[in-house]
């Protein structure tokens, strides 16, 4: 699996270090709802799709994180996130 680190981000995102260990996104399914606004939720996220596009490009990351941050706000869950975010990627590298 590909790693995303911080330091690959094209935004800064706020880390909640109260639910750091908690369990992130690793694979479908998953209900959790998201936190879009932690960089321990973000991190797996982006690193999964770019996983599922396959690909390891740094304009594919930064177009995924806009993605992200214009994302319908209806969209709560990991799984709906992780299907939005894939979808709409190959939409756009089409």
């Amino acid at each position: 699996m590909l790693i995303v680190k911080a330091s690959d981000l094209k935004f800064k995102y706020p880390k909640d270090i109260a639910h750091r260990d908690e369990p992130k996104f690793c694979g479908l399914p998953d209900p959790a709802t998201f936190n879009h606004h932690d960089l321990y939720e973000v991190l797996p996220m982006l690193a999964a799709v770019m996983d599922a596009l396959g690909t390891n490009d740094g304009e594919d990351l930064h177009l995924l994180e806009d993605l992200l941050n214009k994302m319908p706000g209806f969209i709560k869950t990991r799984e709906e996130v992780f299907d939005y975010l894939l979808g709409s990627a190959r939409e756009c590298m089409r």
